[in-house]
């Protein structure tokens, strides 16, 4: 007697993008170490999401690869920062099984549609289509190309001026599921160069913040300070990365080391 066939996979459904929806606060960490067991490590500590950073850190595709490969099974969901607005990057990281984008550097209704558009599959979108990757396990989630687009979840940062006059037609455009302040890049737009906890940019952050949620689109806000985190979460801010695995790493290294300060 033969064996039977293996039941075909489903399409994972995205758990962050379902809490977005359904307004539930969601707590993240940044991480640009770039290694599986660094993510396999953070996954484990019951974070609703980890932020794997392309932009800002050494990490390439194939350590993309291995933190997602980490993550599998934990609860917390990857979200992916490219490292600009761009299609081919996009691909290739939807491509592996990505299915959040935080986008960089939308300026502008338009940027925030090209972002979208290269997030989708024709005809309402631009993603490039190949049978056979790991997003669809390899050829054997029945329907992938149908189905992916409903579990896409793009999330644009405003970090200009120019962005922050833009919200809310960025926030309108079809297919944006939540907006993110960069802190330290609009805080230097405005003015305050290496201080986003500047009293004005922190009225600015609140702005939007408020700006937003008349809008209707959950907003969030990278914040490694407590205090800031905690004050950025009863503004009404909907997803807050409340630290980075660098940061973590570094302030617990360097208060182990003073305990012993006055050893050889």
């Amino acid at each position: 007697m033969g064996n039977s066939a293996p039941p075909s996979p489903t399409l994972p459904t995205n758990r962050f993008k379902q809490a977005l929806a359904e307004r539930r606060t969601q707590i993240g960490l940044w991480t640009s170490l770039g290694t599986g067991t660094s993510a396999e490590i953070l996954g484990g500590a019951g974070f609703d999401w980890l932020l794997i950073d392309t932009e800002h850190s050494p990490t390439e595709l194939p350590m993309v690869l291995d933190q997602l490969r980490a993550l599998e099974g934990s609860a917390t969901t990857p979200i992916v920062r490219p490292a600009w607005n761009d299609p081919v990057l996009f691909k290739r990281l939807l491509d592996l099984g990505v299915q959040t984008l935080l986008v960089p550097y939308v300026q502008t209704a338009e940027e925030a549609r090209r972002a979208v558009a290269a997030t989708r599959y024709p005809p309402t979108g631009i993603r490039g289509i190949a049978v056979v990757h790991r997003a669809n396990r390899y050829g054997r989630v029945k329907d992938y190309h149908v189905q992916a687009n409903r579990e896409m979840c793009v999330l644009v940062q405003i970090e200009t001026r120019r962005a922050l006059g833009e919200l809310e037609a960025i926030a309108a455009v079809e297919g944006i599921d939540g907006l993110f302040i960069g802190p330290s890049d609009l805080a230097g737009d405005l003015g305050f160069l290496g201080n986003n906890r500047h009293p004005e940019a922190v009225a600015v952050f609140a702005d939007a913040c408020a700006r937003a949620g008349k809008a209707g689109k959950p907003i969030g806000i990278l914040a490694p300070v407590e205090e800031d985190a905690r004050r950025y979460l009863e503004m009404g801010f909907s997803y807050v990365a409340v630290g980075s695995d660098v940061g973590v790493l570094r302030g617990a290294v360097e208060q182990l080391r003073s305990r012993f300060a006055g050893g050889r």
